[in-house]
């Protein structure tokens, strides 16, 4: 019996049972005690479950190392490391001069399957903040095809963004400006967010057909505050649109910002930065953060983001650790 058999049978044994001790007399009549498992007296406490723990590809690729960009790679890599799920970077599965293959697809998640590890997130860039009505089209496009590639891998949750106004020179730029930035001019966050509401409305009937939930991330964009990302999501008023919450993009307050989001959660990425990290690096309170989403009564899965310094190989097992400790 491996250590998630004995964990998981253990805690439905105690949701069922309580134990009592009862005297009964042995053949001789001399008295004893025997313990007896009696139906419904367990707490709420006792059933309460951990969180499972994920990894992204990302965190072993991280847009750097090519010889940890191959998926299948990756699996092995979170099989042999402990992980419960695997969720997969889309940019990392195909070039932007590759075509999405069903056949490539099937392949990934048979071997997944086989490695015993759960295909739980299929995380996606999109951005819909432009005035030309053409890209946004394009990018509706590209995000429905996503959903039917997370819906034939067996995908049941996909990230998704509002997208950046594309004023800043490169991504270190941005992140120079903590994420912030300056709208196309001529234009406020007004427009934006009609035109990332307006977007997701179309996307919605895929989401709700292949039954993938998307869910819109705190990342930048109209997603560098909570309120912009609930925004959204309430006024879509969806279930196939909620939030995948990332512990590592609210730069300033983490701990209040992720709290209001924690109840319209449905994959939550933790990043953490052995190493230091490549832009920045946040000290973040894992047990803290369990605590929050605990009381949010979020139980779905957790997804490692690594984004240090570190060789993945070294540092991912660190991270599950310092996670499975956490979320426990």
């Amino acid at each position: 019996m491996n250590r998630r058999h004995f964990l998981t049978t253990a805690a439905f044994a105690s949701a069922a049972f309580s134990i009592s001790a009862q005297e009964e007399k042995d053949p001789s009549g001399k008295p004893r005690k025997s313990v007896v498992l009696v139906p419904g007296k367990a707490t709420a406490a006792s059933v309460s479950p951990s969180n499972r723990i994920g990894v992204s590809s990302y965190s072993f690729w991280g847009f750097q190392r090519e010889e940890l960009r191959d998926i299948p790679t990756c699996i092995d890599h979170a099989a042999r490391m402990g992980f419960d799920g695997f969720e997969i970077l889309q940019r990392q599965l195909f070039t932007p001069e590759s075509t999405p293959d069903n056949a490539q697809l099937q392949k990934i998640k048979r071997h997944a399957f086989i490695n015993g590890l759960d295909l739980m997130g299929y995380s996606t860039h999109q951005g819909f903040l432009s005035p030309d009505q053409a890209k946004r089209d394009a990018q509706i496009k590209h995000t429905i095809d996503c959903i039917e590639q997370a819906y034939a891998l067996g995908i049941p949750t996909m990230r998704v963004n509002s997208g950046t106004w594309g004023t800043s020179k490169d991504f270190d730029d941005l992140m120079a400006k903590r994420g912030v930035e300056q709208p196309i001019e001529g234009y406020t966050e007004e427009d934006a967010y009609k035109w990332v509401i307006d977007s997701y409305q179309k996307i919605l009937p895929t989401a709700e057909k292949c039954g993938v939930v998307m869910g819109l991330e705190n990342h930048w964009g109209l997603g560098v505050t909570p309120e912009g990302v609930k925004r959204v999501v309430d006024t879509i008023n969806s279930p196939w649109l909620k939030v995948t919450l990332d512990t590592g993009n609210f730069l300033e307050d983490p701990y209040e910002r992720l709290s209001k989001l924690a109840k319209d959660t449905v994959l939550l990425q933790a990043k953490t930065y052995f190493g230091g990290g490549v832009w920045y690096t946040l000290d973040l309170d894992y047990p803290r953060i369990a605590k929050i989403m605990k009381e949010a009564g979020y139980t779905g899965y957790v997804s490692l983001e690594f984004e240090g310094k570190e060789d993945p190989l070294t540092a991912i097992p660190k991270s599950l650790a310092l996670l499975r400790n956490a979320f426990a």
